[in-house]
């Protein structure tokens, strides 16, 4: 009985990619850090953390449960769990139920606004994967479901908006965006023969590439005008100059002639830049040089 539990549990982790929350949760943390520019109190990094792994669940049951007809189809995805009958429909739905109350009662701990702005975090998180059916902004979608995260930790400490958060989120938002572009270049011929839509099915490999540069030179320059806003000092900055490096690397490894290293762009070097971000975040907090 534990060993099928264990088991389960390995199965829904890696249905869910659980590593991929990485993406995401550091941002969270920079937003919590830079409302008093100190590090919150362990109970709002704790239901703030607890409020991201439930949106993060919720929206990828979803997405596995939407997709699952189609995953099946795709060579890519075909040895998903929903696909393979490794977990069955009710079990994916009942997990999506308790993470979006798991959100829900995050929320509802951390502060007024954000609790009455959680609903709308739902429907975004929810909406994403409907998008590649009728759309090629999908990408933006996605970015803007991510990019809730530090505009929402914002939020659960300072209840109140803020333009340094929506900077931050829009950063996130054409971050994500561009380098989940570069991950559909993978889906293109499959894209194209069953009508999704996407940048690289709508635009071309060599084109779809392009707008991804252009996203992640905004998102880089939404990075830095955080700095201008909240006045922060060298650390913050020598993290969104890795992070530039980092996101110029990824555009250099793949090419619409070589698409072999998208999965390597896609997960270690997004991931290194959302830790990055963080910690370099974390050291101008602790240690302000300021710049201004």
């Amino acid at each position: 009985m534990v060993s099928m539990v264990i088991n389960k549990t390995k199965i829904f982790l890696e249905m869910i990619k659980f590593e991929h929350t990485i993406f995401a949760l550091p941002f969270a943390y920079v937003g919590a850090l830079l409302v008093q520019k100190k590090i919150p109190s362990i109970h709002d990094l704790f239901w703030i953390t607890l409020a991201m792994v439930g949106a993060r669940t919720a929206a990828m049951c979803l997405n596995r449960l939407i997709d699952r007809q189609i995953d099946a189809l795709n060579p890519r995805t075909a040895n998903r769990a929903l696909p393979r009958g490794l977990l069955n429909v009710k079990e994916v739905w009942l997990s999506v139920i308790f993470s979006f109350a798991l959100l829900l009662l995050s929320a509802y701990q951390l502060s007024p606004l954000a609790f009455q702005l959680s609903p709308v975090a739902v429907v975004v998180l929810s909406f994403y994967s409907f998008t590649k059916r009728f759309s090629w902004t999908c990408h933006l979608f996605l970015g803007l479901a991510l990019g809730l995260a530090p505009v929402g930790a914002w939020i659960a400490i300072a209840n109140r908006f803020d333009l340094a958060p929506v900077l931050i989120g829009l950063g996130v938002l054409f971050w994500v965006g561009g380098f989940d572009i570069i991950y559909a270049c993978d889906d293109y011929d499959f894209d194209r023969k069953y009508g999704l839509h996407s940048i690289p099915a709508r635009f071309g490999l060599e084109r779809a590439l392009m707008i991804s540069i252009f996203f992640h030179i905004v998102a880089a320059l939404l990075f830095i005008s955080v700095a201008f806003v909240l006045k922060l000092g060298i650390f913050y900055l020598v993290g969104v100059l890795i992070a530039a490096a980092l996101l110029f690397k990824q555009h250099v490894m793949v090419s619409p002639r070589d698409l072999s290293r998208t999965g390597v762009a896609f997960f270690n070097l997004n991931g290194t830049l959302s830790v990055v971000m963080f910690v370099f975040t974390l050291l101008d907090v602790l240690f302000p040089l300021h710049l201004f």
